[in-house]
């Protein structure tokens, strides 16, 4: 991430650099970049001033972008449709096994055990470090989007319990996800840049997590503790549709909805649930360790690459969840295909905002605006590490893409990176990496994703998460600064 939901297949993002080197602008570049300001101005006027949907939004702020842009009346669509269908591929499957897994979690009282064990063991006011915490080290091997659908329901039922501003809780854990998403390989992104500037991967790696640490901390939680006088939001009364009373008790008033079912259930141990939300980060960082060790060819590094494999590695986890708290508490197969299909309605509305974020991020990719930004800021003749991160943030607000703006920068400073030291060709993948997530805001899918997950307006979006996400990378960008001066 969302932090964009093109991040999900790392070979479709290896495809990228290519499909970049091969789009051509559609106009001049004046008119490129009157193009892309009209259509993320007609995006925020429909939404903010005249209420219209978002997902209408998107789709008409792509054909404003389009047909000012140049691009053929008959293909005004085309980019936006070959976008959309992409990310709803990409990230779509992950959203709804995600979906299972924490709608399974939430409804048997797996997220409430965890949550009990740890209000009992942390003080009230160090949640928010311990969310922070949590997602650093749930970071390192997941996509943004997986380790948000996993982490959601526990940062929502912590606020919850807490009677507390979710955007407490929440946005350290979305620092933590952003930050390692952003700055430390084997996430597609520092993958790609360290290949295209010839870095050293495992001095990224450690520059990385190094970098990594002081920025979530500022950016999550002392920057959540301002967040929550600006953007005040009531304690989430349900999550992923579960009401505050449906965890393994039930409540009077649920009738015959799935939750009620539990009534008389088992409720799964600390260890059990833990396990659960783990095991696609054990799969995913035992994929990783095979990748970077290089063992991939062998026997036992194919298994894991494949049962590390995104997909896979949820797929497997939500079967597993059927078991952990479907049938070992008393569940029957009926009970279990009725929850499973509860789990998709709430997330309906998401997948296509997501897409369409996706679309209208492909119709900016294939006009050309990306390009005709960087280019223009790559000869402005500044440092390598304060270039890398400009270009990266140009890219990134003009695309909405973390990934696009990591390989469109990385490769445009290839050149300059080829005189540099070890460290610093380290440091400008982070730099670069650090720009790749300044200013989410209506054309990054990730945007809408915590936007609905959340249900906060656009305003309060953009005054929690896009600060957020400005915050993370200006602290990053300044503290690869700081190693640069003096390594």
């Amino acid at each position: 991430m969302f932090h964009s939901t093109t991040l999900l297949a790392q070979g479709a993002a290896a495809a990228l650099p290519q499909a970049a080197a091969a789009a051509e602008p559609t106009a001049s570049t004046p008119q490129l970049v009157i193009a892309a300001v009209a259509g993320i101005a007609v995006i925020i006027v429909l939404i903010v001033w005249l209420k219209v949907h978002p997902f209408l939004a998107l789709v008409l702020g792509s054909g404003v972008l389009a047909v000012t842009a140049g691009i053929g009346l008959t293909d005004t669509f085309t980019s936006f449709s070959a976008g959309l269908g992409s990310t709803v591929a990409g990230v779509g499957v992950l959203i709804a096994l995600g979906a299972i897994i924490g709608k399974l979690l939430i409804d048997s009282g797996g997220a409430d055990r965890i949550v009990d064990t740890i209000l009992d063991k942390t003080p009230a006011k160090r949640l928010p470090w311990a969310m922070a915490l949590i997602a650093f080290v749930v970071g390192i091997p997941l996509f943004f989007e997986v380790g948000v659908v996993l982490l959601i329901p526990v940062v929502m039922i912590v606020a919850r319990r807490m009677r507390t501003n979710p955007v407490l809780v929440g946005i350290p854990a979305l620092a933590g996800l952003s930050a390692l998403h952003g700055l430390v390989p084997p996430h597609p992104g520092p993958l790609l840049a360290i290949e295209a500037l010839g870095a050293d991967l495992g001095l990224t790696l450690g520059l990385g997590l190094l970098v990594a640490v002081p920025t979530v901390i500022v950016a999550g939680p002392l920057l959540a503790i301002p967040l929550t006088r600006w953007v005040r939001l009531a304690p989430p009364v349900s999550v992923l549709g579960v009401s505050d009373g449906a965890g393994a008790a039930g409540t009077a008033d649920a009738g015959d909805s799935p939750a009620n079912a539990t009534a008389g259930l088992r409720k799964p141990t600390f260890g059990m649930s833990v396990l659960v939300v783990l095991l696609p980060v054990i799969l995913m960082l035992a994929r990783s360790v095979v990748e970077i060790a290089g063992a991939t060819e062998t026997g036992y590094g194919t298994v894991l690459e494949f049962l590390g494999e995104p997909l896979v590695a949820l797929l497997l986890t939500s079967l597993f969840a059927l078991f952990a708290f479907g049938t070992t508490v008393g569940r029957t197969r009926q009970q279990l295909g009725d929850l499973v299909g509860s789990s998709f309605a709430p997330i309906a509305g998401i997948l296509l905002i997501v897409g369409a974020g996706g679309g209208f991020k492909q119709t900016l990719v294939d006009s050309g605006v990306g390009e005709v930004i960087a280019s223009g800021i790559a000869d402005a003749g500044i440092t390598p590490l304060l270039a890398g991160w400009m270009v990266a943030a140009l890219i990134r607000i003009a695309t909405g893409s973390a990934t696009v703006a990591t390989i469109t920068a990385a490769g445009i400073m290839a050149p300059l990176a080829a005189g540099l030291e070890p460290t610093h060709a380290a440091l400008l993948v982070l730099a670069i990496g650090a720009g790749s997530v300044f200013l989410s805001h209506v054309n990054d899918a990730g945007f809408w994703l915590v936007k609905e997950y959340f249900g906060m307006t656009v305003g309060q979006t953009f005054k929690t998460w896009s600060l957020m996400e400005s915050v993370l990378s200006v602290v990053a960008l300044l503290v690869v600064l700081l190693l640069g001066a003096f390594v």
